[in-house]
């Protein structure tokens, strides 16, 4: 493995993929940092930020590299939407992916991203707030639109990690 390639928006992502190296002992570049450091066609492991299930980066970074893991970071639980992110995305079965909850902070959102969060928090949260049987996962995808949250963390990465240390 060549190195931990990633796409970061407001940092979640970012933060990741140095936990990750770290962990790896690989080394960790921008998208935009990579294509003068890591050669085209050489063996990575890619994280990309999830906005409406779309994993950013990810076409181009695959156009570019060998990928060999995926790791989508978003704001549903870790391990969860796996099928649906994977297909809308066309990630190769025989790649392993996995899904990252990141923090959440619309503030830190430019454009038309914090403008879409902030509709889609006011709508989204609003039908949660009102769900009488909520689930585990919906309170904790309320608490993050109402309050914000950090959710990176080490733990999060351990099928990661596994994964890897069980193959290289």
């Amino acid at each position: 493995m060549k190195a931990i390639i990633y796409t970061s928006n407001t940092g979640s992502t970012a933060e990741y993929a140095q936990l990750l190296g770290n962990e790896l002992n690989l080394p960790v570049h921008s998208l935009q940092q990579a294509k003068h450091k890591v050669p085209a066609g050489s063996e990575i492991i890619y994280l990309g930020w999830i906005m409406a299930g779309g994993i950013k980066g990810y076409k181009e970074a695959a156009k570019l590299y060998k990928v060999r893991a995926v790791c989508g970071v978003g704001m549903g639980q870790t391990g969860t939407q796996l099928k649906e992110v994977r297909d809308k995305n066309a990630i190769p079965q025989r790649i392993p992916f996995f899904t990252l909850q990141g923090n959440f902070d619309v503030k830190k959102l430019h454009g038309a991203y914090r403008f879409m969060m902030n509709v889609m928090v006011k709508t989204a949260g609003k039908g949660l707030a009102n769900k009488t049987d909520r689930t585990p996962e919906e309170d904790d995808m309320l608490d993050m639109m109402v309050n914000g949250g950090k959710r990176v963390s080490l733990q999060n990465l351990k099928a990661v990690t596994e994964w890897y240390k069980s193959v290289y």
